[in-house]
């Protein structure tokens, strides 16, 4: 405590004798040639002098650099952590596609056929379901690709869980299914009194009723979500022919990609997700997070893990963790895409993203003891789930990406005697990115703009993330992503949308602050930093401004 007192109270006496000495001399100050005051110019010089010699000198190297040192290396190691999560992710995709270790070849797989007795009684029965809320722009599309499905139709149950609450769609809805009850397809529309546990509570209802124990397996499809035709009877056979898996998982394709360039940025995270983290965790450890939709479930596997749980705003992953804790294996296929749409509004994006982080962080928080105390599956798995799957991809790395890149490296300027190694600023990024764009290929020439704008979005994750685990006040809040039906159209371009109202309806105070700070440090590196970095620090500037004004997306 001393060593942090003596410098204050010096700091203290010297500026009161300075203020004295300018109330004794303050009515005769010389003025030398240029006309400044010589007394006035010495008093401010010496307090300012004060200030670098004793109290602000001596707390800069005691205190300050030691802490911006330790945050630094903390931020380098966390780093190299990411780095090899990653090198591992892609060698295992790569070993995928070098030995062409397709599910079908790990995993008995063999196409549905009609038995000559029994007919298309020899099909499993499968439940198609389909939740959504004020779904007025993609209802008739997720309602009609889902009975569009080829599957005998005695086999096949579509039940659409309509949480609406604008009568309006509701009889839109309603019109919907009955056009399909007269082609044939068992259809069926289910409704709540109420919207207790969103979407988890939709589909835990839905599960109640007398004919969904006549089905063998569950298909579920966002509102948004368009399977193709064939989508049963690629997946089923995996569940059919092989009583271990409980889960098949199909990509998602992106219908409005080119859209905004929001939505370009947004298909190349999502693609990497896919080809790296699901691919992955499906080929090495027969376990991943299930999507929320595109899925087919083994339904004994569902009840036996205990159904649906609305403690989180992840459901679906809730739900993953807990089969995969009993040993039922997950099968992801890299081929059988679902079409499905992209918010290509920025305000529905950061809901969507807090979402995604805030419900992850929640979920381990819940579960961690759980997953310690578990004794069916093995230690090598616990050890993924806690360290790779929940830790590093969930929480660590959003606190990474943001204090490293958002608040660190802006505040390096202030503090040259503090190295920071360039393989940490851009040899790491560099493949890391490299990794990502290889999903995308298409999107190369835009690898910098994904940066700038993960790094944006960095923020709300870390926001998320720290709610999830403290359980905050927005711990459980969902908002519906808003779909505009972008799948409808041809020409999928950039539009102009419909005037704001008002000129700060679309301001993000957040992003502004963080512009302004960042844009503070780009100025002070240009004029007294003897590196390169201000240019980093300029483009990220600029990027939270944009975003800060709302000029992203559509």
């Amino acid at each position: 405590m001393a060593l942090f007192l003596k410098p204050l109270i010096i700091f203290l006496h010297d500026s009161c004798l300075a203020f004295l000495s300018l109330l004794n001399h303050g009515a005769s100050f010389d003025e030398d040639a240029d006309g400044v005051p010589n007394r006035l110019q010495a008093f401010i010089n010496g307090v300012r002098i004060s200030i670098e010699t004793t109290w602000g000198r001596q707390l800069r190297s005691v205190f300050i650099v030691p802490l911006f040192k330790c945050l630094v290396a903390s931020c380098l190691i966390i780093s190299l952590l990411v780095f090899i999560e990653g090198v591992y992710m892609n060698l295992v995709v790569l070993y995928v596609k070098l030995f062409k270790r397709k599910p079908e070849k790990v995993y008995k797989w063999e196409p549905m056929q009609e038995d000559a007795e029994l007919g298309h009684e020899s099909y499993p029965m499968v439940l198609v379901q389909i939740p959504m809320y004020n779904e007025k722009e993609v209802l008739k599309l997720s309602i009609g690709a889902a009975c569009r499905l080829t599957w005998p139709l005695n086999r096949l149950i579509v039940q659409v869980l309509d949480d609406s609450t604008d009568e309006t769609i509701k009889e839109l809805v309603n019109k919907e299914c009955a056009k399909w009850e007269n082609k044939g397809v068992n259809i069926k529309c289910e409704r709540r009194d109420n919207r207790n546990g969103y979407k988890a509570g939709a589909l835990k209802q839905g599960m109640k009723y007398n004919y969904v124990k006549l089905c063998n397996y569950v298909a579920i499809f966002d509102a948004d979500f368009q399977p193709e035709p064939d989508y049963l009877h690629r997946s089923v056979p995996f569940l059919v022919h092989n009583p271990t898996v409980a889960l098949v998982q199909a990509r998602w394709r992106f219908m409005n990609a080119n859209k905004c360039l929001m939505t370009r940025i947004q298909e190349m995270s999502l693609n990497y997700h896919f080809m790296a983290e699901q691919e992955s965790g499906s080929t090495r450890h027969a376990f991943f997070s299930f999507n929320g939709t595109a899925g087919v479930w083994r339904m004994s596997a569902m009840v036996e893990a205990g159904g649906w749980n609305d403690r989180t705003t992840v459901e679906d992953m809730d739900l993953a963790v807990r089969a995969g804790l009993l040993g039922w294996k997950f099968v992801f296929l890299d081929d059988l895409m679902v079409k499905s749409e992209l918010p290509s509004k920025f305000k529905a994006f950061r809901f969507q993203q807090h979402r995604w982080s805030c419900g992850p962080a929640n979920l381990f928080r819940k579960m961690i003891m759980e997953i310690i105390r578990n004794k069916r599956v093995t230690l090598w798995k616990k050890l993924y789930l806690i360290y790779s799957f929940f830790f590093l991809r969930k929480i660590l790395v959003h606190f990474f990406t943001f204090f490293f890149y958002c608040i660190v490296l802006p505040t390096s300027v202030f503090f040259p005697e503090v190295n920071i190694p360039a393989w940490s600023t851009f040899y790491i990024p560099s493949l890391i990115t490299l990794f990502i764009v290889i999903a995308t290929p298409r999107s190369f020439y835009l690898v910098i703009f994904w940066v700038l704008f993960e790094n944006v979005m960095s923020m709300h994750r870390t926001k998320g993330t720290f709610i999830g685990i403290l359980e905050g006040g927005r711990v459980n809040e969902w908002v519906v992503t808003e779909k505009l039906g972008d799948a409808l159209k041809t020409k999928l371009l950039p539009q102009i949308g419909k005037p704001r109202n008002g000129c700060f309806q679309s301001i993000n105070s957040k992003e502004i602050m963080m512009g302004i700070y960042i844009m503070c440090c780009a100025c002070y590196g240009f004029f007294f930093g003897d590196t390169i970095l201000y240019l980093y620090l300029f483009m990220q500037a600029v990027a939270f401004l944009v975003s800060g004004v709302g000029f992203v997306g559509t």
